[in-house]
């Protein structure tokens, strides 16, 4: 299986449980790796037979700006949907992060592997 990724897409989004989070928008980071088969995208260089990870990120970017979640495990589980049923790829491993939620470190988050039911 051959892996297409995006790595970190910053978006804005209503996200955690106190009070001020559900006021202001916070970054959240996401790594995102996809399982696919390349090899027809390869012999033809046509993007209608690729997994067009701009498509991808564009529809990431409009669900995560429009969602409020208390927990970053609900955000994580609804991307890890949208990708696996709307984009037909069986497998993928996602990052998501919160830069900054924990004073002294760079970054907290959850990574989720999931495949196609």
């Amino acid at each position: 299986m051959d892996i297409v990724y995006i790595r970190e897409l910053e978006i804005e989004a209503i996200i955690g449980i106190y009070d001020w989070e559900r006021e202001t928008k916070q970054t959240v980071s996401i790594d995102l790796e996809m399982g696919c088969d390349n090899t027809k995208a390869a012999a033809s260089e046509d993007i209608a037979d690729a997994l067009d990870y701009k498509a991808v990120a564009k529809r990431l970017i409009s669900f995560v700006e429009g969602s409020e979640f208390l927990l970053v495990e609900t955000l994580a589980e609804k991307i890890a949907a949208i990708v696996l049923e709307e984009f037909s790829v069986p497998w993928l491993r996602l990052r998501l992060g919160k830069p900054g939620a924990v004073t002294g470190s760079k970054d907290v988050g959850v990574i989720i592997e999931r495949g196609a039911k």
